[in-house]
């Protein structure tokens, strides 16, 4: 054989009887690398060494394990399972052949056999191997590119979130790490919150990593409202309010033109959608844009209302200075059932200790000044 030819694939023949092994070692070796061993135990430490045969001819009746009990020991183990089995027993009667099947063989020969058929039984399970181990690895290495792909859309969706949150963000300078902040505050409050029956099934944890994912565009319709309005340091007019109201529809209407232009619909972009149209509606149906009460706002809107207030309140703003946590937790809690979700308002009381602990490590860089005031996110 030159260099250019494959290697030869391995046999191992077990039998306890030497004049079988040498029959065998005889048939195989032309065409095949042969291994031999004499004993059951033999062949299970073979077949699991560094250099495992391609196929293993297996005699039924030996001293210590049988045959049966070889390959049952090979299909059990990761390192083996893979390796065909061919019995190749004087053992002749049917349910003989069936119990070898259903330990795991391959084939099944009567001795005495004749060198056609051993090798013909051989070469058909080898080409057989041989493409069951390239249909696995090209399913490993499709797994493998899948996964590499998805990774990489992964993390383009979170650059392309965080890129157009940042350029919301820069419009108003005094919010700094606001997005990182209520993103947490959302996936804290959503997994208090799934703890109630009623809760469980809506909030799974692809629908948290989702509004986790998602959270930070929920102000990117900030990006449309003029400066003297956004930047204003006092109280905005009845008329630059309602300017101001719009950044719930602009920020609704850009994301669904992103998705439009798509052609299909992005789940995390849903959530992006009710985030920012609905986070200022209010559970008594007096906030904006369309005035929805209660359960009609959708839990999204209902979660982000209280992070962004809570965020709001205790963040230092161009029109307003920091609220301290207790003072900010007590207006939360006073706004039950007007401003929020009862419900929700609960959850927050139960793990408000966790949202003042997010609220110091997102930290704004400058130092914030406690002067207690009241107000809510614009």
């Amino acid at each position: 054989m030159n260099d250019m030819q494959s290697p030869k694939l391995t046999v191992l023949v077990v039998d306890d009887a030497p004049d079988s092994l040498q029959v065998m070692n005889a048939i195989l070796s032309p065409l095949y690398k042969v291994k031999v061993a004499n004993s059951g135990e033999r062949a299970l430490k073979v077949a699991s060494g560094n250099h495992p045969p391609d196929l293993v001819l297996l005699d039924v009746v030996m001293a210590g394990l049988d045959g049966y009990e070889v390959c049952r020991r090979l299909k059990d183990s990761p390192m083996t399972r893979e390796i065909p089995v061919i019995f190749l027993t004087a053992r002749n009667e049917i349910e003989d052949e069936t119990h070898g099947f259903s330990c795991g063989a391959v084939d099944y020969i009567v001795k005495p056999a004749n060198a056609p058929v051993v090798l013909a039984r051989v070469r058909a399970q080898l080409q057989l191997k041989q493409m069951s181990d390239f249909l696995r690895d090209q399913n490993q290495f499709l797994e493998r590119e899948v996964e590499r792909r998805t990774s990489e859309t992964v993390a383009m969706e979170n650059v392309t979130i965080m890129t157009m949150a940042s350029l919301a963000e820069t419009r108003d300078s005094d919010t700094g790490n606001h997005i990182l902040r209520t993103q947490h505050y959302i996936k804290l409050l959503a997994e208090e919150l799934r703890r109630q029956p009623r809760y469980a099934q809506e909030l799974s944890d692809e629908v948290v990593d989702l509004m986790f994912k998602s959270a930070p565009l929920h102000d990117i319709g900030k990006v449309g409202i003029p400066d003297s309005i956004l930047l204003k340091p006092g109280k905005l007019t009845p008329e630059e309010f309602e300017i101001m109201k719009r950044h719930t529809t602009i920020g609704r209407d850009a994301i669904q033109h992103a998705e439009d232009s798509l052609g299909l619909e992005v789940d995390f972009l849903k959530y992006a959608k009710e985030f920012a149209y609905t986070h200022q509606e209010k559970w008594d149906g007096s906030g904006y844009p369309e005035g929805l009460r209660g359960e009609a706002i959708p839990l999204s809107g209902r979660l982000m209302a209280i992070a962004d207030v809570y965020d709001a309140l205790i963040s230092s703003r161009i029109y307003k200075a920091r609220m301290p946590h207790e003072q900010a937790v007590t207006q939360i809690v006073a706004g039950s059932g007007s401003h929020f979700d009862p419900a929700l308002v609960e959850a927050f009381q139960r793990i408000a200790d966790q949202f003042e602990a997010v609220a110091l490590r997102y930290a704004d860089i400058s130092p914030l000044k406690a002067d207690g005031c009241t107000g809510e996110s614009r």
